[in-house]
């Protein structure tokens, strides 16, 4: 059956993405060329095409981006998934619904996506996708939703305009996901806070002008600037201004300006069993893996409007029977691993499981550190569209019962030795070590500072950790913060990797290393820099000497 999630009247070329995309991170925000340097469409541009994705992977903000990439007139015409999705379907509803910028979405089965990638143009009209000698009738999804009065009076306008947009964003993505009922969250994480576009500053000013105010407890992201520093660190007027004003518009609707890519590393973490709403792919995952909390991949716009109304669609993983595994990934470890396995097997995993929840077994002798499973999830979350894992033996749901049809799957010693391969393309000369994408913690931190005790960072070297407020403050009252700053390490709160821009990413620097298997996947694109990849230890060495080290680490054997 073909579905109808967002109705537009268009045609044009189809684009058929052989994986799926972080439309974040992915794909130029200004052209929409698709900028994934590991991805197979490398280099192919979304704009005016029928872009055709099994579904959507990566970050929650690609919702926004995709709602700027309407604005500046790049956007694919439609978009035509094969699976569920999500973050992109919202970003086209509220171009088409919002803002009169029309990207048709449309759902089909296994055998239509198919027989539709055969072709090279197609057509959506009203009623019918047509392509070549094929003409399919479109059915809108069906309405199932089931509110509660204070529900209907959000959608009435009681609580305000604000509120009542918001209403009707959780509403329509309610329906498009199947959901019967919305249910209340406890607390809301904005990722929609990082100015990837002037688009969304748009969309926080309007909601704060309409008098948005949260109605649960709501931190922030990482924003795109150092807030109180900006200016002095040199950061553009024509970029600086808006992007602290896209901060402040938030926490002008009562959001806490926590500023951290890592909430799960605040001091009031999510319990077992508790029904949030955040954004941000790793915490995301994070929080439902590890933490046992629960939340689906809130796209941006989408966390705003929850924090505005307390309500979520009860979909996805907030559902028992949809937290299962479905794939079943063994892994063989290799002997005398150190910490570059686990964002490297975050990324292998993902890849192994794009659109489906894995059980990972093998691991259960392994004594991962919460910062160990931190790599792991944000990694995975860059190749994977399913917002959680389990961890035979570590993780608190790794016992429940994989589905029926769940296969099985290896992972191997030669899959890191290629993965090492593809994350270090960089020349051994670095300018530049970038710690901190999710933020460091205040674990991290120490380790970092002890490795550095009698060293310095090499002048022709620049070395940063970023990090959120909270451990800011205290790396700075344990003394940490002096000690990484006596040895040369710059530190940068509020902003992360995957937000910072020129001159606080050093404009000289060349080829960059990081021990972030998030950053080593986006960075190529973002930063426009090669990449090198390794251990803390290796970070710090690097650090120190300006060169990465030129063979893997012993427990990688070469193929």
């Amino acid at each position: 059956m073909s579905e109808v999630i967002v109705s537009a009247e268009v045609s044009g070329p189809i684009l058929l993405c052989e994986e799926g995309l972080s439309v974040w991170g992915g794909v130029d925000p200004v052209t929409g060329q698709i900028i994934d340097a590991h991805h197979p469409q490398h280099g192919q541009s979304l704009a005016g095409h029928i872009v055709m994705m099994p579904t959507s992977r990566g970050s929650c903000t690609g919702s926004g981006v995709l709602l700027g990439l309407a604005f500046a007139e790049h956007a694919p015409k439609a978009l035509i998934f094969r699976e569920n999705e999500d973050i992109l379907t919202l970003g086209a509803l509220v171009a088409t619904k919002l803002f009169d910028r029309p990207i048709a979405v449309l759902r089909l089965s296994a055998q239509e996506y198919d027989a539709l990638a055969r072709e090279s143009r197609a057509e959506i009209v009203k009623t019918h996708l047509i392509a070549g000698d094929l003409r399919w009738p479109l059915t809108p999804k069906a309405d199932a939703l089931d509110l509660t009065d204070q529900d209907r009076q959000f959608l009435a306008g009681e609580f305000g305009e604000a509120a009542q947009v918001a209403m009707e964003i959780i509403t329509t993505m309610a329906i498009a996901q199947g959901a019967t009922q919305l249910i209340d969250v406890s607390r809301v994480h904005i990722d929609g806070c990082i100015y990837a576009s002037p688009a969304f500053l748009t969309f926080a000013r309007a909601m704060a002008d309409k008098g948005g105010r949260v109605r649960v407890p709501t931190t922030m992201n990482a924003i795109s600037v150092d807030h109180a520093n900006w200016r002095a660190q040199g950061v553009a007027e024509d970029f600086g201004r808006p992007a602290s004003q896209l901060a402040d518009a938030y926490v002008e609707m009562g959001a806490k300006p926590s500023f951290t890519c890592a909430p799960y590393l605040l001091a009031d973490k999510p319990k077992k069993g508790e029904d949030i709403a955040w954004a941000e792919s790793n915490a995301v995952v994070y929080a439902n893996s590890v933490l046992g909390a629960r939340t689906v991949k809130h796209a941006d716009f989408m966390d705003l409007s929850i924090a505005l109304t307390g309500r979520a669609a009860l979909s996805g993983v907030y559902l028992d029977g949809n937290r299962a595994p479905e794939r079943i990934l063994d892994v063989t470890v290799p002997e005398g691993i150190d910490d570059a396995f686990w964002p490297m097997l975050g990324w292998l995993v993902g890849q192994a499981a794009p659109d489906r929840i894995p059980l990972i077994r093998g691991l259960e002798t392994t004594s991962p550190s919460e910062d160990d499973l931190k790599a792991l999830c944000a990694a995975y979350g860059t190749t994977s569209a399913a917002p959680m894992l389990h961890i035979a033996g570590i993780t608190p749901e790794a016992d429940l019962p994989p589905l029926a049809h769940a296969d099985q799957m290896d992972i191997q010693p030669k899959d890191f030795a290629q993965l090492w391969d593809g994350f270090n393309q960089g020349a051994e000369k670095v300018e530049l070590v970038a710690l901190g994408s999710p933020h460091f913690s205040t674990v991290e931190c120490n380790a970092f500072a002890h490795l550095m005790t009698e060293r310095r960072v090499s002048p022709e070297v620049t070395t940063i950790i970023t990090l959120g407020r909270q451990s800011l403050a205290q790396i700075t009252a344990s003394g940490v913060k002096s000690r990484l700053e006596a040895a040369g390490v710059k530190i940068v709160p509020d902003l992360c990797w995957c937000s910072i821009s020129e001159p606080v990413f050093p404009p000289s620097a060349r080829t960059l290393m990081t021990n972030s298997g998030k950053y080593a996947h986006y960075a190529p694109g973002l930063s426009k820099r090669a990449v090198r990849f390794g251990s803390l230890s290796q970070c710090a060495q690097t650090a120190c000497t300006g060169v990465a080290p030129a063979q893997p680490p012993h427990w990688i054997t070469p193929e």
